[in-house]
């Protein structure tokens, strides 16, 4: 049974500034026919909201929307969810899904530790989880995502071959990841050498807190992660 101290918790929707006029249009228009359905009444059917998708990947909390526009651009033939608490974020990619045409999101505005728990099993090619909050302060360890619960999860929805990406500029992090990852069931990091982690791959796009982080010095480290 997971230890229930260890699965993270985000308290409520939250805004950073006013959207912006388009972005707030948005949110009422295009918001209402492309979220998720609510994941406290059930079990979700994915091939219902992806009938034409060859695979389903998801990625917890998308910050700005960059990363899963240029994945869901580039990638028609798969399906993209994304999971965001902040409405800025989603703001922002709505703005990205209007601009491109994108068919193949679906947005669940808010916690996504419900979310996760109601998806199927051995559902997604591929979970993101890039540059998460590090709660840096002990007494706050409890709410990073990254934890057994989230292993255990990942491990219940990633298909065999499969891959979880993670990503964070914060040394203690990539520290905590990897000591997670090391006593989680049924994954196996792939890097083989120092580049494999320093020097992100080609299909993996920059995002602006990557960016920002990088001119403050801070260096990313790009983790991948395998389903056996």
């Amino acid at each position: 049974m997971t230890d229930t101290k260890y699965i993270p918790r985000l308290y409520g929707r939250q805004q950073d500034k006013p959207l912006k006029p388009r972005q707030a249009r948005l949110m009422e228009s295009l918001l209402p026919r492309i979220a998720m359905p609510d994941p406290e009444a059930g079990a979700l059917d994915l091939s219902a909201l992806f009938p034409q998708a060859e695979e389903i990947q998801l990625e917890v909390g998308f910050g700005g929307g960059e990363h899963l526009a240029w994945q869901a651009a580039h990638n028609p033939e798969a399906g993209f969810i994304g999971a965001e608490p902040f409405v800025n974020g989603v703001g922002k990619l709505l703005s990205a899904v209007d601009d491109a045409k994108l068919g193949n999101v679906r947005i669940h505005f808010g916690d996504a530790r419900p979310l996760i728990e109601a998806l199927p099993g051995a559902s997604l090619s591929r979970i993101y989880v890039l540059h998460p909050d590090p709660w840096p302060k002990k007494r706050h360890h409890k709410r990073r995502m990254v934890s057994p619960w989230f292993f255990e999860e990942a491990a219940r929805l990633i298909k065999p071959g499969g891959e979880l990406r993670i990503a964070s500029d914060i040394r203690d992090y990539i520290r905590w990841t990897l000591m997670h990852a090391r006593n989680a069931e049924g994954f196996e990091w792939t890097a083989e050498c120092a580049s494999d982690w320093k020097i992100r791959p080609d299909d993996w796009p920059q995002t602006r807190y990557e960016a920002k982080s990088i001119r403050e010095g801070r260096k990313p480290c790009y983790l991948q992660f395998r389903r056996l």
